[in-house]
């Protein structure tokens, strides 16, 4: 918690760092962000609309600070939640909204239409650095990876090749690994002792075509009323590779000029 709360973006002009979330509906996108605020809030919290539901909870552009404790000083963090990807064409995220988003373009609680992408005004200025993504986050169910379907694969295959083609760097965050293995169940410490979740790891990073190293099983607070300490380590830690992560992607800009 110090390390994240001491973060300093490496670039003056970047007090935040914007981290974009992105993947099927039901995922556990808002979960995530309601985990992340629970830790440094003391207790759990429901701050961003989460649940279970046919068609994506989110339906607007949210971007949430995440602030530290009762003193609520902000952390050095956005998390960006969109809608959630849905196999068919026309419903969901549109792809093309999340160029929009990337560079800055979208303001927060912007009603998303999956009809219709995003339409940037073409009088506004150019977004700055401060306003654009710095690392997108894929947030994977564990116990569906092998139930993905083909189209709802080709629709993350189209979004990789979108940020792959603007250099942002981008992770995976697999939740619910409590479900998928009994071991981890008993105790979430047994989660790097795991062959079964080391199986989902290989097997989302085959098919989302990212590196192992950059799959993050996380379990998100979602039935518990009190934090626990090894679910906070694995949350935390995720975060801590998406700000490194993101470091990386300013220290290319700052190469660039």
């Amino acid at each position: 918690m110090e390390l994240i709360r001491n973060h300093k973006p490496i670039m003056a002009s970047v007090s935040r760092v914007r981290i974009l979330m992105i993947g099927p509906i039901g995922a556990g996108k808002s979960s995530f962000f309601n985990s992340i605020n629970s830790i440094f809030m003391g207790h759990v919290t429901n701050k961003a609309m989460s649940g279970s539901a046919g068609t994506s909870v989110t339906t607007k552009f949210r971007t949430y600070p995440v602030k530290d404790g009762r003193g609520r000083k902000p952390l050095p963090f956005v998390l960006c939640d969109t809608m959630g990807l849905e196999e068919q064409s026309g419903a969901g995220l549109d792809i093309e909204d999340i160029s929009s988003i990337v560079q800055g373009h979208v303001p927060d609680r912007y009603k998303f239409n999956p009809k219709a992408p995003f339409q940037p005004d073409k009088v506004s200025k150019p977004a700055s650095l401060q306003e654009k993504i710095h690392c997108a986050v894929y947030v994977i169910d564990a116990t569906k990876i092998s139930l993905m379907s083909d189209q709802l694969e080709e629709k993350l295959s189209s979004v990789r090749s979108q940020l792959n083609s603007v250099e942002i760097p981008q992770m995976v965050v697999m939740t619910k690994v409590d479900e998928t293995c009994p071991h981890v169940q008993n105790d979430l410490e047994n989660i790097y002792a795991s062959s079964y979740i080391k199986m989902k790891v290989q097997e989302v990073s085959s098919r989302l075509g990212v590196p192992v190293s950059c799959v993050l099983p996380v379990k998100n607070y979602s039935q518990e009323l009190e934090l626990e300490l090894k679910c906070d380590i694995l949350l935390l830690s995720a975060i801590k590779q998406m700000l490194r992560s993101a470091d990386d992607y300013l220290d290319d800009v700052v190469d660039s000029i």
